[in-house]
């Protein structure tokens, strides 16, 4: 099999691959690494789980990275059009490795891959993605991949409804009130899924009147960009919740793995307040299944609320760096209930400790039919403090913005830690902030939170000056 050289290290990341297509990532790029898997996975013979989003790119890398796995062995089954917790759940379930080709909430011109090895168990640059890349990289430099003894075969599957009713046995949504729901797909896999999994498409109704907005799957996006953690892309579902009168409005990124919640007055509900009334139910179950302190994951960027709920209701509350792959290996080796990101990733250990907004916004769902309350009230218990949401600022120099801001605010009053970027607390508990550098795209990024929002903006306006020096 003859391949083009192309260079793999402007497309692989921490614990993903991202890249524009035709430039960094390519069909021969793409069978190369389905070839790479298979060899460092030692997958000749096995099973490997592969699909993709709604991106015009997606089927034809998926086909690509399957014939990459046949050739040195491997079988595959091609799921189609799945979500990326599809993958996880079909990873799961049937304990094989897998990708999904999806660029999340990035631009129509990108595309990517997320992988996982068996068990739903993610892949890392530590874990094994870097040795991917260096397999795949020699088959780019060389020109050929050796076809391996016995060539693979690919079968296919349809997994949607038993993803659904999946979801449907860990959160029981038929007895509550009737709830009107406006859901904004964005144009991405969540308008595949939702009908799936909270309207009667597959399965029995449930008591959700669900108003849908752009579940067209069109991976050119053409009504918005699918990324709810930019508030100018959650502008149509405020209005749509308010013009209907709706309890709850939902906003999916487009390979549906994060989840936005708005209340019913337009107003976003932090994914930090989310998180902690998710871990109040899942603290709960695992209680009254015996349990005592049940773990809960969340990264440090997460409101201080999180802990302090996690801990008021008997639960143990860790604390990890951002990033899916090192949460949902926090998850495993703390056998966590439950974990929770600012960015709006929630992870289930009844999920495979995975991430899967699907599951999050049913809990979200439950809770609030399960009581009279509206939403913005019912949320405000969750939401003490004041946060100044993610920040990105593009800089040329992220280690020397961050060192500068180290500098300016060291001295007493502050503890300084370095586990992810930099994060300054204030002594007295009243504030707190944290600089990183992303991984996948050129800004540095900004998080805060204090007691009052006068004081969040004084330290957001003093440390946003100090980065653009």
């Amino acid at each position: 099999m003859r391949l083009v050289t192309i260079e793999l290290s402007d497309s692989f990341k921490a614990y993903d691959v991202r890249g524009i297509v035709g430039e960094t990532i390519t069909p021969e790029s793409v069978r190369a690494v389905g070839a790479a898997f298979v060899d460092v996975l030692e997958l000749a013979g096995q099973q490997v789980l592969v699909g993709g989003d709604m991106r015009p790119s997606s089927a034809q890398f998926a086909q690509s990275f399957a014939e990459g796995a046949t050739w040195r062995g491997a079988n595959v089954t091609d799921l189609g059009l799945i979500s990326t917790d599809m993958l996880y759940y079909a990873s799961g379930t049937a304990n094989a490795p897998g990708v999904v080709f999806t660029a999340s909430h990035n631009p129509a011109g990108y595309n990517g891959m997320k992988m996982s090895k068996a068990g739903a168990v993610p892949l890392s640059a530590e874990t094994g993605l870097e040795d991917i890349r260096q397999a795949a990289q020699t088959y780019l430099d060389s020109g050929t991949i050796p076809q391996h003894d016995a060539a693979g075969t690919v079968n296919t599957a349809d997994l949607l409804t038993d993803y659904a009713a999946y979801l449907r046995t860990q959160v029981n949504l038929s007895q509550g009130r009737h709830l009107k729901v406006v859901v904004d797909a964005g144009n991405g896999m969540a308008g595949m899924t939702t009908p799936a999994v909270l309207g009667g498409e597959r399965l029995g109704d449930l008591p959700l009147e669900i108003i849908p907005l752009y579940f067209e799957l069109d991976g050119s996006f053409p009504n918005h960009p699918a990324n709810p953690l930019e508030p100018e892309n959650l502008r149509d579902l405020q209005r749509a919740v308010l013009d209907h009168e709706a309890d709850i409005g939902l906003a999916f990124d487009g390979d549906a793995d994060r989840c936005f919640v708005i209340d019913e007055k337009g107003e976003p509900v932090s994914p930090s307040a989310v998180t902690a009334l998710v871990a109040r139910r899942e603290i709960a179950r695992a209680q009254a299944n015996g349990e005592e302190r049940p773990v809960i994951i969340h990264n440090l960027i997460t409101s201080k609320a999180v802990p302090e709920l996690v801990e008021r209701h008997g639960g143990r509350a860790v604390e990890t760096r951002v990033g899916h792959s090192y949460i949902k290996a926090v998850m495993a080796e703390e056998s966590a209930v439950f974990g929770g990101e600012h960015s709006a990733h929630y992870y289930f250990r009844d999920f495979f400790n995975a991430d899967t907004g699907m599951l999050a916004a049913m809990h979200v769902l439950a809770a609030l039919g399960e009581q009279d309350l509206g939403l913005n009230e019912l949320a405000a218990e969750y939401n003490p403090y004041a946060a100044s949401g993610e920040i990105n600022s593009e800089v040329e120099d992220k280690t020397g913005a961050m060192e500068r801001v180290v500098g300016n605010f060291s001295g007493d009053g502050v503890v300084i830690t370095r586990k992810d970027g930099v994060t300054i607390n204030s002594t007295d508990g009243t504030w707190w902030f944290n600089l990183r550098p992303s991984n996948t795209e050129p800004f540095l990024r900004f998080n805060g939170e204090a007691h009052t929002h006068q004081q969040m903006t004084t330290i957001r306006d003093q440390v946003l000056s100090m980065i653009q020096q």
